[in-house]
């Protein structure tokens, strides 16, 4: 399985997606600054994986500074994760993983060496419990498949946007693994290109059959391929089911309506925000123009264009079949009701 990121020695090492497929390196990070531009500059990326890349953060303010007192790390504690919470607004999983770390922080401790092995173990504990999350989100989705499906995915919610194995990407592993995939067709996902360059990688990695498409074909192919459903990931659920995913998940799931093609979130519960009632609230990035503006830093327009870049769009409710979660396969209005089960 691919690792996105790890702890070892002290220092979180993140898998540098900024260079797949191209090169396979990992950045080792020592510091809190280390982290918060791993995250910011999308070294790493996709709501689970920087759920943990805080957490590895947070354990790393823990080590990086000598301690006169408790009261001093504790401060110190509290800024870092106010720090590493600005990294990016959208993804509500980083969020959730500084609450968690903070919750360890601010509890009773002997001293500042039993503090510091509470928050290395808080996130160890996290990374672990990603990857056995996913992985029963994976199987609770391959039920939803029938045998030979062809599937749309978009952006990157594999491996690489998570500990390991996978969000919408371990919905398929799973569904392939039981003889139901015939193959995927892969969004390249402008302007970052995380489908052509991520998802294609994973999906080749795992000998998956999958084709990719430019994010205009989509429409197209649901129309001649006989699609049977479309499986994204996502970076914050609303309470009422509305869900933040990679821009170009709403055009997607209009077209999916259109076409009668179910369209299936995959998410862990810990991207379910209670405090959000719908998307209206969801804070949408705005990315650099550059990003849109260049590809692999070769200008494709004119270099003084005005630039649009919001990084994520919301896809309505009523858009949604079915949200997929380690818990259970829910209709979009029930993920806060357990009983109402899609």
């Amino acid at each position: 399985m691919i690792k996105t990121l790890y702890w070892k020695d002290n220092s979180a090492y993140i898998l540098n997606q900024l260079l797949l497929p191209g090169r396979v390196t990992y950045l080792r990070c020592r510091t809190v600054k280390d982290v918060y531009r791993a995250i910011r500059d999308m070294a790493v990326r996709g709501a689970p994986a920087i759920g943990v890349a805080a957490a590895f953060g947070m354990a790393i303010a823990a080590i990086e500074k000598d301690f006169k007192s408790l009261a001093a790390m504790k401060a110190w504690l509290s800024r870092a994760a106010q720090f590493l919470g600005s990294s990016r607004p959208t993804a509500v999983n980083l969020s959730w993983a500084l609450k968690r770390m903070s919750a360890v922080a601010d509890a009773q401790f002997s001293g500042v060496d039993a503090l510091r092995r509470a928050l290395i173990a808080e996130s160890k504990k996290i990374y672990d419990e990603d990857i056995i999350i996913n992985r029963a989100i994976g199987d609770n989705g391959a039920r939803l498949l029938k045998k030979d499906s062809v599937v749309i995915t978009h952006c990157n919610a594999g491996a690489l946007a998570t500990a390991g194995y996978g969000t919408a990407l371990g919905v398929i592993r799973s569904a392939f693994k039981q003889g139901k995939i015939k193959y995927v067709l892969v969004d390249e996902t402008r302007p970052y290109l995380q489908g052509a360059r991520l998802t294609a990688w994973e999906l080749m990695k795992e000998r998956i059959p999958y084709k990719l498409i430019t994010d205009n074909m989509a429409g197209y192919l649901m129309k001649t391929c006989n699609v049977n459903a479309v499986i994204v990931g996502a970076d914050r659920i609303a309470a009422n089911g509305d869900t933040a995913n990679k821009i170009g998940t709403y055009s997607l799931s209009i077209l999916a309506k259109h076409h009668g093609i179910p369209l299936y979130v995959a998410a862990p519960t810990s991207t379910i925000d209670i405090h959000t009632p719908d998307g209206d609230g969801i804070v949408i990035e705005e990315r650099s123009a550059k990003e849109v503006l260049c590809v692999n830093k070769i200008f494709i327009a004119p270099k003084t264009s005005e630039v649009r870049h919001p990084a994520f769009d919301v896809t309505p409710a009523g858009l949604i079949r079915a949200i997929i979660t380690e818990k259970g396969v829910f209709a979009p209005s029930g993920i806060t009701k357990p009983a109402e089960r899609e």
